[in-house]
């Protein structure tokens, strides 16, 4: 079965923890966001809005930012159980490595634009494949269909790694990616949006 992921950038910023707690026993983490402004336009939650999110459920934080190397070390006090950092940011393999350091798993993400090659030489230092299915940056945009292939790609030639993905993810895709390999799905539109979040969760944890 596959693992969901609520992205919490969809949820309702001024009812955080209420949503956090209402989709955390149906969900395997709580996918957060970081957001610096540079690496992508918008700015999102820092390091005191994850730490107030530790401890319903484990936290996975996903920094999409210039510099991640500088934000490591934060969120890991905050609590988070898996970091992933991307491979169009600044020395990812630096990264990756500080956040093995700390006993974590860590993640290596790539844009769709990004030709999934380039993140070949950096699964060694890897736990988890983040696979994104929109450009980063904001909430609620249409699923690249090159995601399914990516996933399929991966599954069958690095079984060891978790394969993640963010971005567009709904009941309408959860089926196909999870029959091509995906572990966790994140959703944040489709699961905050939703008349009954639950409902989609478990929808999508059938799939």
């Amino acid at each position: 079965m596959v693992s969901i992921a609520p992205s919490m950038l969809g949820a309702d910023f001024g009812k955080m923890r209420d949503a956090a707690e209402l989709v955390a026993p149906h969900s395997s983490y709580l996918h957060m966001d970081v957001m610096d402004g540079h690496f992508v336009p918008n700015l999102t939650m820092g390091v005191d809005l994850v730490k107030a999110l530790n401890g319903i459920a484990p936290l996975d934080v996903h920094l999409m930012v210039t510099d991640p190397i500088n934000f490591i070390g934060d969120f890991y006090e905050a609590g988070a159980e898996i970091i992933s950092v991307h491979v169009e940011a600044n020395n990812p393999r630096e990264a990756l490595e500080e956040i093995n350091k700390k006993k974590i798993k860590s993640g290596i993400a790539f844009n769709p634009s990004t030709p999934k090659e380039k993140i070949i030489p950096f699964l060694d230092l890897a736990h988890m494949i983040l696979v994104m299915s929109v450009e980063p940056g904001y909430c609620g945009q249409s699923f690249h269909m090159n995601a399914i292939e990516r996933v399929k790609f991966f599954k069958a030639n690095y079984k060891d790694k978790i394969i993640e993905v963010d971005g567009g993810v709904s009941t309408k895709n959860s089926a196909i990616l999870a029959e091509n390999g995906a572990d966790i799905l994140v959703a944040g539109s489709a699961i905050f949006k939703s008349d009954d979040p639950i409902s989609t969760i478990k929808q999508m944890k059938k799939s």
